[in-house]
């Protein structure tokens, strides 16, 4: 472990373990075990996925999608065993299986697979985990005990009027306001914590009648190994496909973060080594009472913004977190179940993917089925087979869109529009020669979630004191909304660096999609997209001219 960058990893791991405490907690009891898991599954898994990971800046714990099926398996287990006692083996032993499965998908290498799903599979995925966090947290949210199903929280509403508790409400919706105002004042504090803080405390002064977490386990959490012993070999088919689920949902969530974090960077992770760290991680945590999780996405970005560079800045954060439950744990006792809710409403809102939602009715039609139905089948089917269903949908449609573009290019051989482009390989007239920091990137074929992660992975190739980069889009007759997001993702990360990104010859399907989300001109302005080369060359001359002068 490197130690080069040691006062920047240290502050970077000590912001993101204060930004991990509240939601940890609040993993914890959404997922049935208890805050105490939320908070072994982010020490132990934020440790050792640190230490063995492939992702120098990851930052992981307990997530909303790792969340959302583990309180499915804790539910499950407890319907079938009759309580949370005769439940904690197969639990346990679901949760190191899915570290396990974890370890043999980096061994076999199947990380590399990750980047190929589809962006509206993703993107009605995330949402759909979002919609079920958000559903399943109106019950907490009015001092009550969520039913385990989302059908039967549908079904019992009638009851929130009767039932509920109105201190429950408010408390809840200030923990809601906080989060969302604080920020307005300073951003130095994470506002999930300022919330519960400040909720905490008003509940204690005013003794307010509203359920809490209630005592937390003192000292260090002890192994519980012996619950995965004492089980029956009968019971043990009973955690293979929730464990597989866990672990491929693990996988997605943290490479998906390590992605972002290549992007933050400009670094690139080794993926089967993460999912390595990641298996390891979720292991270890399972063994000692904790929730599974994965590569969290806002934590890390907190890290790197921080300083943090290295795996150092991940043990830091493991640290921070055991230090605070060896230490403060009785006061995380006074913390209302409400006050909870409020958190994880947010946290549901914040994964809902709102930007595919509103670009639903501006994106090709397929993209948009897929997300709609991809969405629909999580939050009221299951997670696994809406992602497996949503997989086959998309291949299935670009696969129909191939067949017709090659159709369209070999049954006629009439004269296109595009072919007065000058010859490919031949750009003399952009008089290169004169410019050392112009660049040219050349797209050939259609830009769909095959590509899309190649594309992603271009921008760091571009030196850092370009000035100029020429995307040719001569020979790009279709984009899907995958590809769409990705070179949004790459001319963004350009533009960062004060790097002029130039488009010419837009064909009229890339064209459209680009007008109809906007990307044009609010990402790339008109003035940057050219009809053809020779226009390109032109204002490359005018601009070496002022140049000059």
């Amino acid at each position: 472990m490197k130690l080069n960058n040691l006062k920047g990893d240290i502050f970077g791991g000590l912001t993101a373990g204060i930004v991990a405490l509240p939601l940890a907690l609040a993993f914890g009891v959404q997922s049935g075990l208890g805050a105490s898991a939320g908070l072994y599954g982010a020490i132990f898994l934020g440790l050792f996925a640190a230490i063995f990971g492939g992702t120098n800046t990851q930052i992981s714990g307990p997530t909303g999608p790792m969340t959302v099926v583990s309180s499915m398996v804790v539910s499950v287990a407890i319907v079938k065993m009759g309580g949370i006692e005769n439940a904690l083996g197969i639990i346990i032993l679901t949760f190191f299986l899915a570290g396990a499965f974890q370890i043999l998908f980096g061994l076999l290498k199947i990380g590399k697979y990750i980047k190929y799903i589809p962006y509206p599979v993703l993107s009605g995925f995330m949402s759909g985990i979002g919609v079920i966090i958000i559903i399943f947290q109106v019950f907490p949210l009015i001092g009550l005990a969520s039913p385990g199903k989302i059908v039967d929280v549908f079904k019992e509403l009638p009851f929130l009027i009767s039932d509920g508790n109105l201190v429950s409400l408010l408390i809840g919706a200030a923990t809601i306001a906080i989060i969302y105002l604080f920020p307005k004042l300073t951003k130095a504090i994470p506002s999930t914590l300022v919330a519960l803080v400040v909720i905490a405390f008003v509940c204690v002064f005013f003794s307010l009648d509203t359920p809490l977490i209630g005592d937390m386990p003192k000292g260090f959490p002890s192994l519980k190994l012996f619950s995965i012993t004492g089980l029956h070999i009968s019971n043990i088919s009973l955690v293979f496909i929730p464990a597989i689920t866990l672990a491929g949902l693990g996988a997605i969530d943290s490479l998906l973060t390590s992605v972002v974090a290549d992007n933050v960077t400009r670094t690139k992770h080794n993926s089967n080594k993460e999912l390595i760290g990641q298996g390891i991680g979720n292991i270890i945590a399972s063994l000692f009472g904790g929730i599974p999780g994965a590569g969290a996405t806002m934590r890390t970005v907190v890290n790197i913004n921080s300083g943090g560079k290295t795996k150092l800045s991940g043990v830091v954060h493991a640290i921070l977190l055991m230090l605070i439950i060896l230490g403060l744990g009785k006061y995380v006792a006074y913390i209302p179940l409400s006050a909870l809710a409020g958190v994880l409403i947010t946290v549901g809102i914040n994964i809902v993917d709102r930007k595919g939602l509103k670009s639903v009715f501006k994106i090709p039609k397929s993209d948009a089925f897929i997300l709609v139905t991809v969405l629909f089948l999580t939050v009221f089917v299951d997670l696994l087979q809406a992602v497996g269903i949503g997989m086959v949908m998309a291949s299935v449609l670009f696969m129909r869109k191939a067949s017709d573009m090659v159709e369209q290019n070999t049954s006629l051989n009439k004269v296109s529009k595009y072919d007065k482009e000058i010859a490919w390989t031949d750009e003399s007239n952009l008089s290169l020669t004169k410019w050392d920091r112009v660049y040219i990137k050349r797209l050939d074929g259609p830009v769909f979630f095959g590509v899309a992660a190649k594309i992603m992975e271009r921008v760091n190739l571009i030196p850092d004191d370009a000035e100029i980069v020429i995307f040719r889009m001569k020979k790009v007759p279709y984009i899907d909304q995958s590809g769409l997001y990705a070179l949004e993702a790459v001319v963004k990360e350009m533009q960062r660096f004060g790097i002029k990104v130039v488009f010419t010859m837009i064909q009229p399907q890339p064209m459209h999609l680009f007008k109809a989300n906007l990307f044009i001109p609010n990402i790339v302005p008109e003035k940057y997209v050219f009809a053809n080369i020779d226009d390109c060359a032109n204002w490359l001359k005018e601009v070496n001219k002022k140049a000059c002068h």
